[in-house]
């Protein structure tokens, strides 16, 4: 399993997350402006969910093949559960799996019967994607919010993290009326852009938390990435 997959996965988990934090204003009153009006009503939707799970079709275009009309696409199933847990089960083009108990995630290659196992920390992922996995990000703290479409049925949200990060913007496809989040897109620091559409959306299911781990079989090679040191650099891995 690549590197490119894991960042993929994480920061399609930080746009579907993100939608659980507690984004309300503290004073109770809404903003007049679109943007603003779109994302308390999005943060809204989803304060009471406790878990989902979606059908995802993702499509991910690279800047080096634009012009050659190349797209990657992948379907299957996510689940996310508060706080901090997700299961995301690749079935096409190849069966995979990314999966997290909020401590740990492991991503498992079942073709090559492989698992990468990696502390779930600032090691590995910023303290903003910490926080939003964890159901405890503010929209509006994070990021500066635009908007496009507004007045009609759907509302596209553009989010830019007002600190350093690895990518250049998140977007929302919100439903204007009810807002439910229809679509994400994550646009990286080098233009390259993943969209991800949603479907048959099911809330509050109570799934089993052993959903959320990940058991390595007996043929499977385990590779375990140590957490960051104090210096900033990741320690080394060990297999079994």
């Amino acid at each position: 399993m690549s590197s490119n997959r894991l960042a993929l996965a994480l920061a399609l988990a930080l746009a579907l997350a993100m939608l659980s934090g507690s984004g309300a204003r503290a004073d109770g009153e809404a903003p007049a402006d679109c943007a603003g009006v779109t994302t308390d009503r999005v943060q809204a939707r989803y304060e009471g969910i406790r878990d989902l799970e979606v059908r995802f079709t993702q499509r991910s275009q690279s800047v080096a093949f634009s012009g050659l009309g190349q797209e990657m696409q992948a379907r299957g199933v996510a689940q996310f559960a508060k706080p901090g847990r997700m299961r995301w089960s690749y079935e096409e083009p190849e069966p995979s799996l990314v999966v997290s108990d909020g401590e740990t995630l492991w991503i498992y290659d079942p073709t090559a019967k492989e698992v990468q196992e990696f502390p779930v920390g600032e090691g590995f992922l910023s303290g903003t994607a910490v926080q939003f996995l964890l159901g405890e990000g503010r929209i509006r703290d994070t990021y500066e919010v635009k908007a496009e479409g507004c007045g009609e049925e759907a509302v596209r949200l553009f989010l830019y993290p007002r600190e350093d990060a690895t990518y250049e913007r998140l977007e929302l496809l919100v439903d204007a009326e009810r807002g439910d989040v229809r679509a994400t897109g994550v646009i990286d620091l080098f233009g390259n852009r993943t969209d991800v559409v949603f479907d048959a959306l099911r809330t509050n299911l109570s799934p089993d938390p052993a959903s959320f781990r990940f058991q390595p079989g007996p043929e499977d090679r385990v590779l375990r990435t140590a957490p960051a040191t104090p210096s900033g650099e990741a320690g080394g891995s060990d297999s079994q």
